[in-house]
């Protein structure tokens, strides 16, 4: 299973690889791209209002994004940056505040004002574009548009965009610390006999000229990447689920051809709503509903619009990564992409460089859908099999300000990470009141590492600054050097950061404390120590 798990990951261009291009060498682009630069940190973007319309045959879109935004500190005459990558073009900004001009610089508007603005004081800037945006070679990994057909051999589109940025398509401030707080409204315009889906609510449906225009609406706070269209050949079905927040509506469309197995497959989603909820609390979008869409790649976690392409299939396209065969009992994507709703969608990383922050929670989703779906042995198997896709590359922290994400181990290195911190706690009712408290003390906003690192230490009372410089920023794999006669056991760490913190138990209920020196400890019988295997550390027996 391990050989397969392996030669899947290679076939499928890593499962845990690069959204972002890899390099040390970083532009006045890049920064442009990842900072709050001096032309976005003084507005906020209050909603978006968008449309789109697709040409399948000429591979190319158009429409507008009117941008509703509020001044967050006085400014003399400031200039705006509205992102939008080329090949795409700007055809015209409408702004309702006097401007010199504005113009197309590589892949962002630039826009030169005439005035003073104070804070407190709203605007709207609207731009109108169109192009033939990037076409995705390989989505979700690279990002870009697809035209695609489906198997009788209608259009199909969307886009998936979360590395390269919304900006690809839809001119935006394209930087993950500012989300729309007041959501966004979206129409989409197809072919009358083909639909478009998008995220939230549809709110309305109006057919003229042989199109037809599909209005959605989000009122939470969405993170740009998980704006999506979707157009298709698509059917709707729904349901609901009964949970912590009242009647949460399904919302289910897939190609026509599909509905069968579609309807047997999602059968899936309410114990995976179950899980999640007592885990991490409330799903954080009932107003804008849970939706699951076909599409034509794998998935993505594009918020109250998750994207499906499993092909119908438990495991991840019928493999296990796990290499223990746990995860053939459920579909990888339905599982993983809808974690995202509470770690990406709910809590968003500022900035790129702590993308650990969304998948680390979410490939540790996993773990514990697991346990509720199975039961704790099967679980912790599957956490333990995950540890073979560990490369420890590079840190799985990225730079900052520059649109970098750290190493594709932020999936499996920062779950077994936060599987570890669970054992430290050995409480798990205090762990799982952690991970609902994250939820709703941070509930629809942005966040730093540093923020999540401290509420957790304060949180559980112990202090895992060492754990998370251990895990987060470093290759280094703990080691546990150790040597036993009778019942007294000698051990100590090597491959550690400096005065490192992670207490473990041996033996079920004995806790020791290594350090880099050398300790010993009598053991409470004189047979062989057991070591607890749900810690993400080596254990070496010395001489």
């Amino acid at each position: 299973m391990k050989k397969l798990t392996y030669t899947l990951l290679f076939a499928s261009g890593l499962v845990f690889g690069q959204f972002f291009e890899n390099t040390e060498k970083f532009s006045k682009q890049d920064s442009l791209k990842g900072s709050n630069t001096k032309f976005r940190d003084f507005w906020d973007v209050k909603k978006y209002e968008l449309s789109v319309e697709p040409d399948f045959k000429q591979k190319s879109i158009k429409g507008n994004n009117k941008i509703s935004f509020e001044i967050i500190k006085d400014v003399t005459n400031p200039v705006f940056q509205i992102d939008l990558q080329q090949p795409m073009k700007a055809d015209k900004v409408i702004t309702n505040f006097p401007i010199a001009n504005y113009k197309q610089d590589g892949d962002f508007i630039f826009i030169n004002t005439q005035k003073s603005f104070k804070k407190g004081e709203k605007f709207t800037v609207d731009v109108i574009y169109s192009g033939k945006p990037t076409i995705a070679k390989r989505a979700p990994w690279d990002g870009g548009w697809v035209f695609a057909k489906d198997e009788n051999g209608n259009p199909w589109m969307s886009v998936a965009d979360e590395g390269i940025g919304a900006s690809i398509w839809l001119p935006t401030k394209d930087i993950w610390s500012d989300e729309p707080e007041n959501g966004i409204i979206m129409k989409i315009t197809t072919p009358k006999d083909l639909v478009g889906v998008g995220n939230g609510r549809l709110i309305d449906k109006k057919t003229a000229n042989n199109k037809t225009t599909y209005t959605w609406e989000v009122k939470n706070p969405i993170n740009a990447y998980s704006i999506i269209p979707n157009i298709g050949k698509y059917v709707n079905f729904k349901d609901t689920y009964k949970g912590e927040k009242g009647t949460l509506d399904l919302d289910y469309w897939v190609l026509d051809y599909n509905l069968d197995k579609a309807k047997k497959q999602f059968q899936q989603v309410k114990p995976m709503l179950s899980a999640f909820e007592y885990w991490f609390g409330p799903y954080p979008f009932y107003e804008d509903s849970y939706k699951l869409v076909d599409t034509p790649y794998l998935g993505m976690e594009h918020q109250s619009n998750v994207a499906y392409g499993n092909q119908y299939m438990n495991g991840y396209l019928g493999n296990d990564l796990s290499g223990t065969g746990v995860g053939l009992n459920w579909d990888y994507i339905i599982i993983h992409e809808s974690g995202h709703e509470w770690f990406a969608n709910n809590i968003t990383a500022k900035d790129q460089a702590d993308m650990w922050i969304h998948e680390s929670f979410t490939m540790y989703s996993e773990v514990l859908f697991t346990e509720n779906y199975m039961d704790k042995k099967s679980a912790d198997m599957y956490a333990q099999g995950i540890r073979g896709n560990i490369d420890n590359d590079k840190p799985i922290i990225g730079k900052y300000g520059v649109r970098n994400e750290g190493s594709g181990d932020m999936y499996p290195k920062g779950a077994s990470m936060i599987h570890t911190i669970r054992q430290v706690i050995n409480n798990d009712d205090k762990f799982k009141q952690i991970l609902r408290g994250l939820n709703k003390d941070f509930y629809h906003q942005t966040v730093t590492t540093e923020q999540i690192e401290n509420y957790i230490s304060s949180q559980s009372g112990i202090d895992f600054s060492s754990v998370f410089d251990q895990y987060l920023r470093t290759v280094m794999i703990p080691t546990l050097e150790y040597s036993q006669k009778g019942n007294e056991l000698r051990f100590r760490y090597t491959d550690v950061v400096k005065n490192l913190k992670l207490p473990i138990i041996i033996n079920g209920t004995q806790t020791i404390s290594p350090t880099e020196s050398w300790q010993t400890v009598k053991l409470k019988k004189n047979t062989p120590v057991e070591f607890n295997k749900n810690y993400y550390i080596d254990y070496k027996e010395v001489q």
